[in-house]
């Protein structure tokens, strides 16, 4: 047995004859619980290990790292977690749900531009948070479900802000939601960089730069050159951007809007 591993309750076929009769008796309590609990248990070693290796190393950091911070053997990983995408779904699900719970915030504020402003300033301290949050948010990995729900939240959430925004004069006529989740991904991908480089704030500068040029102008707005990139054509340049990742059993996986 692999240290750290549930060990396997051993296999009683007959009745044991010099057992007690523990039919009336409170003893001890049976096996299944108990293992149920160490399984428990060691499920919550393996997500608070996950958190801290991929806030460390990125979603690229080998299991086997993992389980040996969890103290566990890599059968037990498997076991609870037979991907890696459940495995990350596991660790990243309530951090993932408070930026859905933002974006409602956001659509419900009674200023539009503060709504976005506040709803983007959100995503992007949780992208600055960690290397593994970094990762999550900006690359495609189709098996995490509560990643799916999440991009297609976000992507409701600005369109109906930009829709409101434009409507009361406060944003560019011109800018389509594809403009910004194209110019919010490529600077959500520079976030560790810009951390690394200038503190935990590094993104606050690049972002309000990004927003004023957001903002409508006074008097009419010189028309943005070429035009906007549809839903299809923002998810392949996108795609291109990377980054690109191929995991053992996980396949491929791609960059996504942030």
């Amino acid at each position: 047995m692999t240290a750290g591993e549930e060990p396997t309750a051993p296999d009683r076929t007959a009745p044991d004859p010099t057992a007690p009769d523990t039919a009336c008796s409170p003893a001890a309590p049976p096996p299944a619980p108990r293992l149920r609990r160490d399984a428990r248990r060691n499920r919550e070693r393996l997500v608070e290990a996950a958190h801290v290796v991929f806030a460390e190393r990125g979603l690229d950091a080998p299991l086997d790292v993992i389980a040996r911070r969890a103290g566990v053997g890599n059968a037990t990983l498997y076991r609870h977690f037979p991907t890696r995408a459940a495995l990350i779904d596991a660790v990243f699900h309530d951090q993932l749900a408070q930026t859905m719970s933002a974006g409602d915030r956001a659509r419900a504020a009674p200023d539009t531009w503060t709504g976005l402003t506040d709803y983007l300033g959100t995503v992007f301290a949780t992208l600055a948070a960690d290397r593994g949050t970094n990762d999550l948010m900006t690359t495609r990995l189709p098996d995490v479900e509560t990643l799916r729900a999440v991009h297609a939240h976000n992507r409701e959430t600005v369109d109906v802000l930009l829709e409101r925004a434009r409507a009361q004069g406060v944003v560019r006529p011109d800018v389509t939601t594809e403009d910004l989740l194209l110019a919010l991904a490529a600077l959500g991908r520079a976030v560790p960089a810009l951390t690394a480089a200038t503190g935990p704030d590094g993104w606050r500068r690049p972002l309000a730069l990004f927003l004023e040029g957001l903002r409508a102008p006074a008097g009419t707005p010189r028309p943005l050159p070429g035009r906007a990139l549809d839903e299809g054509e923002l998810g392949k340049v996108l795609g291109e951007m990377g980054p690109h990742r191929t995991w053992p059993g996980g396949g491929a996986t791609t960059a996504d809007e942030t």
